[in-house]
């Protein structure tokens, strides 16, 4: 095992908050070693990232269950911070986040938006609906009470990056992961998090429709395929 705490921060286009997030989760958690893959930024995103101290490295494959995947082949922990590059997530919980999976109490700790401040945070009421709908559909067909599918603040460990197989090549990711550890009954916790809304200036990667059906593709599909399994 290489790192007892590696932090990932998948990149595309973070220049504005990419320097700000490393500084804070280093102030938090001054042992973790944080990575950045950069995803064809065309803005100086790796360089800030490299200049705050970040070890930076390139993934060509464009989107983030691309990105998520070369990270988890790439890196050996003991624990796993996956986390936004867009400066919405505290870094101040981070410890908190980590703890469990550190402490061999779970597998993967979820940071929770939706029990906190999304809701008036976010400025984009259709990523709020489709939050939402995920979550209440992936809860009714899996039977669980995860409280958000879709956040990109979370901490996972060895064992389940070992087993996760990431066939995810964009944001569905999160909803791939999530499922995975529900079907797998691994352990988990949701902590709630104060979400923040990016600053201005900062755009969202994520397109509502498109990549929302994607989304809800991926829970359906996973719950057909275990449907299938059991049958």
């Amino acid at each position: 095992m290489n790192d007892r705490v590696a932090i990932l921060i998948p990149c595309y286009n973070e220049a504005l908050t990419i320097a700000t997030v490393i500084k804070d989760f280093r102030r938090v958690l001054p042992e973790a070693v944080i990575y950045v893959y950069d995803n064809n930024s065309t803005d100086n995103s790796a360089d800030l990232a490299k200049k705050a101290g970040a070890v930076v490295r390139f993934v060509k494959q464009q989107g983030k269950g691309n990105v998520v995947r070369q990270m988890f082949k790439d890196i050996k922990a003991e624990c796993y911070l996956l986390v936004d590059g867009d400066d919405t997530y505290p870094a101040d919980i981070a410890p908190q986040l980590v703890a469990p999976i550190l402490n061999n109490k779970a597998d993967m700790v979820i940071g929770d938006r939706l029990s906190s401040t999304y809701f008036t945070e976010n400025k984009r009421p259709f990523h709020g609906f489709g939050n939402t709908l995920v979550c209440f559909l992936v809860n009714l067909l899996f039977k669980s009470q995860t409280k958000d599918i879709l956040t990109g603040y979370r901490a996972l460990s060895y064992h389940f990056i070992k087993d996760f197989p990431c066939r995810s090549r964009h944001f569905e990711v999160e909803t791939e992961m999530t499922i995975f550890a529900i079907l797998k009954n691994m352990r988990t916790q949701d902590i709630a998090v104060n979400y923040r809304d990016r600053p201005q200036g900062s755009t969202s990667k994520l397109h509502t429709c498109k990549d929302g059906l994607k989304i809800l593709l991926t829970a359906i599909k996973m719950y057909l395929h275990r449907y299938s399994d059991n049958g």
